[in-house]
């Protein structure tokens, strides 16, 4: 016998799937023996039983009144023996909660099929599982205007208004029940924009109030068009610890979760969260995702926003559950804020430091880095609140060179700015300081060069006024950049030697390096070539004392730049090789695309056309490993210039 079930969240479309497929199987001539329905209300207070179900059957089958058999158990052999003796036909169970509501109902033949509709997944029978998910975006704009049209063809808001619905369908987090009620409230109001409801729901900041106050009523079905009751039947049919995590999980600060650091929210060892993990995504109220890392290896878990919506709503309205929810986020926060700290220290690492927990290699810790990034992200803007002020401030410290190295520069000036917010609520200036100084970074690396000058700027003096000769350096070589960005070149000359001059004095020759590489770039661009050799020369051999092989690379690649100015070229070309192979150890990608843009251009300078034309083409490979598209349409357009 082949059963089959559709599952999925509330008001994902199971029902009207079922009836659909129903329809079409038996106009195709597949159930001649035609369809029988039957509601069993699985997630209503009152659900229905397999013995008043099979009474509808009987029923539906013209089993009633004085033929009907007095006993349950006859009723059941009645039910059955009718089946074994009708031609193919599909039983349609829709709406089931627990096996106990169909599993006495199936026919016990494998003449007829079965299709089940439920939002939790019956794991423990051989079912064939149809597993429903949201629409995809032009799904769910497509869906929205056949509504609206197949009331009044005329209707020409969905075409005018194409930014405003396609944002309604994001704030109904593409589930069809919710795009059904938004359509809905637009023929009603059929005068006012569709800009009116996300106008409404954006104030408001809770879809599901706005939508649950303008529903239009019931659906072809005569179920009410509400989401909110949707979402508690499943909360209350919830274990009180799976119903716990769900609410802990609403407030996870990214969109998607990795299973430690859901551990470290609810306060529990990773072997104990993972199953209830898995109840929960057997009730469709969490999704499985494959990616990132942790306890599942490759499994990360996500929210549907309507749900996390309602969780926090929830927690949010009961003081004991706010309570438990703030604690939540201080653990979490310490938990990021931990391993962010030894994933930095192993990006940072050099020869010599000592070895970082958790992660034995870069890769590692990039990987962990990449699959938390926005649940990072997120959770440095808790700073904003002053209970999580200095929490926020220490963890957005660990994601600069990380954010850096992946070119996220957007995500780099949020949590440079929420960092700086979060360390003036909690009154640590050296942390506003701090945060001043990756703000100017960040935005040096956006292209913001004057924005940035102000950041840095900001910086130093909050560090002279601490009198912090170490980091009012750094401040001093990050303005240099920043400068020398804005084609401020005698100026960055200037912060660059005093950068040198105060690392010289407080003895740390590893930062001495950078000052060294960043005023031979400004002195290059004021045209003192040579001065520019021995500054990127001398951050070359200070790179090699401390064992640094990718600040070495960077020098090496500024070396063959001042080099090939200066007319040396095949001595560039042999400082851009040094630098090639440095960068590829790393997986520069970025890196290594400048530094093969470079060699190009000095083969070009010694008539290589054909080798400069491939090196180009490497870089423009480079650049589009990096993200970076402008960059790589450049390297191809060049070398589209020269011949074979």
């Amino acid at each position: 016998m082949l059963i089959f079930a559709v599952t999925g969240m509330g008001g994902i479309g199971k029902t009207a799937l079922a009836v659909e497929a129903a329809h079409r199987a038996c106009a195709q001539g597949w159930f001649p023996g035609g369809t029988l329905f039957v509601d069993l209300r699985g997630y209503d207070d009152d659900p229905a039983t397999a013995d008043q179900a099979v009474l509808a059957l009987l029923d539906a089958l013209g089993v009633r009144e004085q033929d009907l058999p007095p006993t349950t158990e006859r009723q059941y052999d009645a039910y059955r023996a009718l089946l074994a003796e009708r031609d193919r036909l599909l039983l349609v169970l829709d709406n089931a909660s627990d096996p106990s509501q169909y599993v006495p109902l199936l026919p016990g033949t494998d003449r007829h099929r079965v299709l089940i509709t439920s939002r939790d997944r019956p794991d423990a029978l051989p079912v064939r599982l149809i597993d429903l998910e949201t629409l995809e975006p032009e799904d769910s704009v497509a869906l929205v205007t056949r509504a609206l049209h197949g009331t009044d063809e005329r209707d020409d808001r969905p075409a005018r208004e194409y930014a405003a619905l396609h944002e309604l369908a994001d704030l109904c987090g593409h589930l069809p029940l919710a795009l059904q009620i938004a359509a809905g409230m637009l023929r009603r109001r059929r005068h006012r924009d569709i800009s009116s409801v996300v106008t409404e729901i954006r104030d408001a900041g809770d879809t599901t109030a706005v939508l649950d106050h303008g529903s239009p009523g019931t659906d072809l079905y005569g179920r009410s068009l509400v989401l909110r009751p949707v979402l508690e039947t499943s909360y209350r049919r919830l274990p009180h610890d799976q119903a716990r995590l769900l609410r802990l999980l609403c407030l996870a600060p990214g969109a998607e979760t990795g299973t430690d650091a859901i551990a470290a929210l609810a306060d529990l060892a990773t072997e104990s969260v993972l199953p209830l993990l898995e109840d929960l995504a057997a009730t469709h109220l969490v999704a499985s995702v494959r990616g990132g890392s942790g306890a599942a290896p490759g499994v990360r878990w996500r929210l549907h926003d309507l749900v996390r919506g309602f969780g926090a709503s929830v927690v949010a309205g009961d003081a004991g559950l706010r309570k438990e929810g703030e604690a939540a986020r201080a653990r979490v926060l310490d938990f990021y804020w931990r391993w962010a700290d030894a994933a930095d220290n192993r990006l940072r690492w050099l020869p010599g430091m000592e070895e970082p927990e958790r992660f034995a290699e870069r890769g590692q810790a990039l990987a962990w880095l990449d699959g938390e990034r926005a649940g990072l992200v997120a959770a440095v803007e808790w700073g904003r609140e002053e209970r999580y002020a200095d929490a926020a401030v220490r963890l957005a410290q660990c994601l600069g060179e990380y954010l850096l190295w992946r070119r996220y520069f957007d995500d780099w000036i949020t949590v440079a700015e929420a960092a700086r917010e979060a360390a003036r609520l909690a009154g640590d200036r050296l942390g506003e300081a701090i945060a001043w100084d990756h703000l100017g970074l960040a935005l040096t690396s956006a292209g913001r060069a004057e924005e940035a000058i102000d950041a840095h700027t900001r910086a130093r003096d909050l560090y002279q006024t601490a009198e912090n000769r170490h980091s009012e350096a750094t401040a001093w070589s990050n303005l240099g950049t920043s400068l020398w960005n804005a084609g401020r070149a005698e100026e960055a000359i200037g912060a660059y030697a005093r950068a040198r001059d105060l690392l010289q004095a407080v003895g740390d020759r590893h930062s001495e390096a950078s000052a060294w590489d960043g005023l031979g770039l400004a002195l290059r661009e004021a045209g003192r070539v040579e001065e520019a050799i021995h500054a990127h020369t001398r951050a070359r051999d200070l790179c090699q004392t401390a064992e640094d092989r990718h600040r070495e690379a960077s020098a090496w690649n500024n070396l063959g730049i001042a080099l090939r100015e200066a007319g040396r070229v095949e001595e560039a070309i042999e400082a851009y090789g040094k630098s090639l192979g440095l960068r590829h150890e790393f997986e520069d990608w970025y890196g290594e695309g400048q530094t093969l843009h470079g060699l190009a251009l000095a083969q070009q300078a010694a008539h290589r056309p054909a080798e400069a034309r491939t090196t180009y083409l490497k870089a423009a490979d480079a650049f589009t490993r990096a993200n970076a598209p402008t960059e790589a349409a450049q390297a191809r357009a060049r070398a589209t210039e020269l011949p074979d």
